[in-house]
């Protein structure tokens, strides 16, 4: 073995060299800071992403609305800004403080969604799931998934020993917990937001340990429901037909003008796009294009490889969460990332593949992409959920602030620094 010799005489193996290339970052990958990093910049590319193609989707219709092409734009990057500043101190949250907002965290979710019912509440496009106030507008369901989250993760943390009694995994979590926020969302005719909200009950379940016998029933028993209340609503069976049939071979046929349009913007994208700003279907043509159908525009103006970099962001932030679950040992940052990821990768699905056709259009925005405040300020503070729970990861915080202490050595080491700017 080679060795190199010490002052005292003494031998020693010497260190090995510096490792590269895809070694380098297969060991950067096993550290404990990466969950951290790769969802913070999951997360801001997404958001970066999704500011440039508001800006872009929306400049049209801003237009001939406000007669400023920037005021969606504008608006959207408020919210952003609201959003980081509250993940940024959401992330810095020690896990007891999250277990201790759990239940009024919860309260408030309840009474805001039953304010949809009061004077204060309003419909918009069949559903009625927004809160009105000053002019500005609320849609308390996106912040419901992430006190769904919280609770869920501290009822059933604190259960993990009797999970398998099915009492225990369902009281107070499903009833009455989730039932009651489910039922206020499904009375609003919200039933795209109810869905994601029982993927996030039920994937916090099964990552809790209960026994998959009970999944059995109780999917037969959502797919019940939700086969029930699309066949009680025209416009929900509209978009079930028109998914599977084979009747939308123009945009007139009834129920197919969306669907069509988005596949217009898809197909006139090709392998590169049309380039950035250059969209077609934006031009007062497809429905909803810097909302709900974003990723149509997206695949527009920047092609196969914009819309494979969307996809692939959202891989990266599910990679990242589940090694959150895989590595933490407390049961409750388990089940919290576990919620954000389900929350998260659950609801790109929905709206990805009602894009492309692959399921029907249930109205869901793509999350930290579309614009929407109430969307974007939730899909925000999950994140910074997740940036919490991957702080307490054995080793993280430790490393962060390590990395911390050396970037004010190396700038105190700058003529100036730390002398207050003088």
């Amino acid at each position: 073995m080679t060795t190199q010799l010490t002052r005292q005489g003494s031998s020693r193996p010497a260190d090995p060299p510096p490792r590269t290339g895809l070694a380098a970052a297969g060991e950067w990958l096993r550290s404990p800071v990466a969950p951290y990093y790769l969802v913070l910049a999951s997360a801001a590319a997404l958001v970066s992403i999704g500011l440039v193609m508001v800006l872009s989707a929306s400049s049209v219709r801003s237009y001939v609305e406000t007669g400023s092409s920037y005021d969606v734009f504008v608006t959207q990057l408020a919210y952003a800004g609201v959003g980081i500043l509250l993940a940024w101190g959401l992330s810095r949250l020690p896990v007891v403080w999250w277990k201790r907002l759990a239940l009024p965290g919860l309260l408030v979710a309840v009474a805001l969604q039953a304010a949809v019912f009061s004077p204060l509440g309003g419909d918009f496009q069949g559903n009625r799931n927004w809160i009105f106030i000053g002019g500005r507008s609320l849609q308390p369901s996106e912040f419901a998934k992430l006190a769904l989250v919280v609770f869920g993760a501290t009822v059933l943390a604190r259960k993990r020993k009797v999970i398998g009694r099915v009492v225990h995994a369902l009281v107070p979590f499903i009833l009455p917990g989730a039932m009651l926020l489910i039922g206020l969302v499904v009375a609003g005719h919200d039933l795209g937001t109810a869905m994601i909200m029982v993927a996030i009950a039920g994937g916090m379940l099964f990552v809790a340990g209960l026994p998959l016998r009970w999944f059995a029933v109780v999917g037969l028993l959502v797919a019940g429901g939700i086969g029930y209340l699309a066949a009680g609503s025209g416009n929900r069976m509209q978009r079930i037909e028109t998914w599977l049939g084979d009747t939308c071979t123009s945009p007139h046929v009834d129920g197919c003008f969306q669907k069509v349009h988005a596949e217009y913007a898809l197909a006139d994208g090709g392998w590169w796009g049309l380039g950035l700003g250059a969209s077609r279907e934006k031009w007062s043509l497809l429905p909803e294009p810097h909302n709900d159908f974003i990723l149509a525009i997206i695949g527009e103006e920047l092609g196969l490889p914009g819309s494979l970099t969307v996809l692939l962001l959202f891989a990266v932030l599910g990679y990242a969460s589940f090694r959150i679950v895989a590595d933490t040992p407390y049961p409750f940052v388990r089940l919290a990332a576990a919620g954000v990821m389900i929350w998260m990768l659950s609801q790109a699905v929905l709206n990805i593949g009602s894009v492309i056709g692959m399921l029907p259009i249930v109205g869901v925005p793509l999350p930290l992409v579309s614009s929407g405040g109430s969307a974007l300020v939730a899909a925000l503070m999950g994140i910074g959920l997740l940036l919490a729970m991957a702080r307490s990861l054995p080793g993280c915080s430790e490393a962060l602030s390590g990395r911390s202490s050396r970037l004010r050595r190396t700038l105190a080491a700058f003529p100036g620094a730390g002398q207050g700017g003088r």
